[in-house]
């Protein structure tokens, strides 16, 4: 299924949408298509094609600054699949100041991490363990979020979104 960024006026990053509900906007008139993704959509007398980027005609008040939720996929996607001890490939998450000590589950204290580290590790700090974090742990960066709604973030997005390529 496909997928589109739709921007406010302002061309801040609003939210994702299906390519069908973007279509659905720019046809009534709600937004204009800034970039496509290719795909002609074509019915008894038009031929149209399928948004990748939209922007709203009008501003829409943001009452909040997003915060990307914490999970396993948003910590790999933060990470780059990357164990932050040795650099291997991640496939599990670790706290570290651990859970049965009082450590919290949040973007602060949790990091990717491959199986031998984090079995190295067991329920002690870094420091305890003589290990070390690659980067400190911090939240994404406020558009991280779209990075987590879709498997990739098409090029046609970059120009748009303030992340790292």
């Amino acid at each position: 299924m496909h997928s589109a960024l739709v921007l406010n006026a302002s061309y801040e990053p609003l939210s994702v949408v299906s390519a069908r509900r973007a279509t659905c906007l720019v046809l009534s008139e709600k937004a204009e298509m800034l970039e496509d993704d290719g795909i002609v959509l074509h019915s008894e007398r038009l031929d149209f094609a399928q948004p990748s980027v939209i922007r709203l005609r009008y501003m829409v008040k943001v009452p909040y600054v997003r915060r990307s939720a914490v999970s396993r996929r948003a910590i790999f996607a933060r990470d780059e699949h990357r164990c932050q001890y040795c650099g291997a490939h991640a496939d599990s998450i670790d706290h570290v100041f651990p859970r049965s000590r009082g450590g919290g589950h949040h973007w602060e204290n949790v990091a990717a991490a491959c199986k031998p580290c984090n079995l190295t590790k067991r329920d002690r700090t870094p420091e305890e363990a003589g290990m070390r974090l690659a980067r400190p742990c911090r939240a994404p960066r406020s558009t991280a979020w779209v990075v987590v709604s879709v498997n990739s973030v098409p090029d046609t997005w970059r120009r748009y979104l303030p992340l790292a390529s």
